[in-house]
């Protein structure tokens, strides 16, 4: 075993873990891998939740109480989830409070079905932290049209939150500015901005995947040159536009009144396509302050052969423009590439809230009472 896991968090990279099931939470492993692996935090999303709900019997006392209750099966699924969330934030707690509350956060996502809404999208958010009642809870609000808003609302009402599902470099821009808006509102309201965090998750893996599938279209060797560079060199263009953005005279306001950055956190993390290295997206976005959020797979093949060889991001913006300009000329469009991905990135999640229903929905019969 190599110590590449705590290279990567000496280089300045949270190691935030992209699971979470109540196994994992009663069984002692989150413990041990914040214990053992350096792992700071953690990520959830639909798929993730339900994943965990249609596998064993670990939610079966719960499930059987909320069925008693004839409770309806969305409540059912904020109890079960909420309830994750809350003891997995009191596992990480202890590094909550030794980094001034900068990791030891634990992400749950507001309905996805809400994605084009932003009021119902704010008023999830707030029922969330309310129900979590962590301090270390981040709310993840996506950052479509609708959600740039709701961002700056939430953060405005003092509320910690990972915005997601970011594909694009214009859109990025436009989250730290929603972020930014909503420090000034949470000043304006009184509010401590020391206690509000944010991270902004920057997809990386599916750049690759569509890109990819219409270099394959093409077909030539040019186009082939390029296989495996977008996600890379568009992550690594959105690390120089967050340097920008939180080196401006209006950050440098906001952080004399105490604010923190809003990090950009690398997700989709996970490799999609064997013909490149596990660990690629990895070891090719260590820059300081900055989140990586894997899958257990990446945590584990990082640890086991992962090569971090320090900053691999600063002072690579021309190559990533180069890139990214080279694909442009073969004619694959960056602006359709990432328009297709959010929508796609809703809608994988909208899926995945309905199988949860559905799932969670057979749960509640198979463990309702008999009536006598």
């Amino acid at each position: 075993m190599t110590d590449a896991l705590k290279r990567l968090s000496d280089e300045g990279v949270a190691i935030w873990l992209d699971d979470l099931s109540r196994k994992r939470i009663t069984s002692g492993n989150l413990a041990e891998l914040i214990d053992q692996q350096h792992v700071v935090g953690v990520t959830t999303n639909p798929t993730i939740f339900q994943k965990a709900i249609s596998q064993g019997d670990g939610y079966d006392l719960q499930v059987s109480d909320l069925a008693a209750r004839k409770v309806t099966v969305e409540e059912a699924i904020r109890m079960i989830t909420t309830a994750d969330v809350r003891d997995a934030a009191d596992i990480l707690r202890p590094v909550f409070d030794a980094t001034d509350g900068q990791d030891g956060r634990v992400s749950i996502e507001v309905d996805p079905r809400l994605a084009h809404n932003t009021k119902a999208t704010v008023a999830e958010a707030k029922q969330l932290a309310w129900l979590v009642d962590r301090p270390n809870t981040l709310i993840k609000i996506p950052a479509t049209q609708a959600g740039l808003p709701a961002i700056t609302e939430v953060i405005g009402l003092g509320i910690s939150v990972n915005v997601t599902l970011i594909f694009s470099l214009e859109r990025y821009r436009l989250v730290m500015d929603a972020y930014l808006s909503g420090l000034e509102k949470a000043k304006e309201r009184g509010l401590d901005l020391s206690k509000i965090r944010s991270v902004a998750s920057f997809f990386v893996s599916r750049v690759d995947t569509e890109i990819d599938r219409r270099i394959e279209k093409l077909g030539t060797d040019e186009a082939k040159a390029l296989r495996g560079k977008a996600g890379v060199a568009n992550a690594r263009l959105a690390y120089q536009a967050y340097e920008e953005v939180f080196s401006s005279d209006r950050w440098n306001a906001l952080e004399k009144a105490g604010a923190h950055k809003q990090r950009p956190l690398w997700a989709s993390t996970g490799v999609k396509d064997p013909a490149y290295k596990d660990t690629m997206y990895v070891e090719e976005l260590v820059a300081p302050n900055t989140v990586s959020t894997m899958p257990e797979a990446t945590l584990e093949a990082t640890e086991d052969h992962g090569e971090i060889r320090g900053d691999t991001v600063t002072g690579t913006y021309e190559q990533a423009r180069a890139d990214l300009d080279a694909l442009e000329r073969l004619g694959i469009s960056y602006d359709e590439v990432v328009q297709v991905l959010e929508d796609e990135g809703v809608e994988k999640f909208e899926t995945s809230w309905n199988d949860l229903l559905k799932s969670t929905q057979a749960e509640l019969e198979r463990l309702a009472p008999s009536e006598d």
